[in-house]
């Protein structure tokens, strides 16, 4: 699917973290994403999250194709374990952005949820033999006559 935005120019900026498991899912389900981007409708307040592989966009409906808010330039090689915060800078292009980060950050890691448990993994299953050696004599218990 080709979506086409546009960008007002900035304005606002702020350093902000993210929980690891926000992050971890965001690029998981980018990751299945046969085009690399992922597309995460966030319902609850009409925004669609877009997730590339450089940053996370947020579309907002009464704007339709205009990015109100984008997380972009993640610090992931400042994190010395995949549990720990990820650093990014949000960048805010609409007047509602500010309001929106309130209640973004929850809402979007329940949409991520909602979209990893709804979302299949195509492909065949494998059925895999392994050779397991019988045990010949089994060891009676305490209890069990030999």
């Amino acid at each position: 699917m080709d979506i086409t935005v546009y960008r007002a120019p900035p304005i606002a900026r702020e350093y902000r973290t993210m929980p690891a498991a926000t992050y971890n899912l965001g690029r998981a389900l980018q990751a299945r994403s046969p085009n690399g981007v992922a597309f995460v409708p966030i319902r609850s307040m009409q925004v669609l999250a877009i997730l590339d592989a450089e940053e996370f966009v947020f579309l907002d409906s009464a704007h339709k194709c205009w990015v109100m808010l984008a997380w972009t330039s993640f610090q992931t090689q400042a994190r010395t374990a995949l549990d720990q915060p990820v650093a990014f800078e949000s960048v805010s292009y609409e007047d509602t952005a500010a309001q929106a980060m309130r209640r973004l950050p929850r809402e979007f890691q329940l949409a991520l949820q909602a979209l990893s448990a709804k979302h299949r993994i195509d492909g065949p299953a494998k059925v895999l033999h392994l050779n397991a050696k019988r045990r010949e004599h089994a060891q009676p218990g305490p209890n069990q006559e030999s």
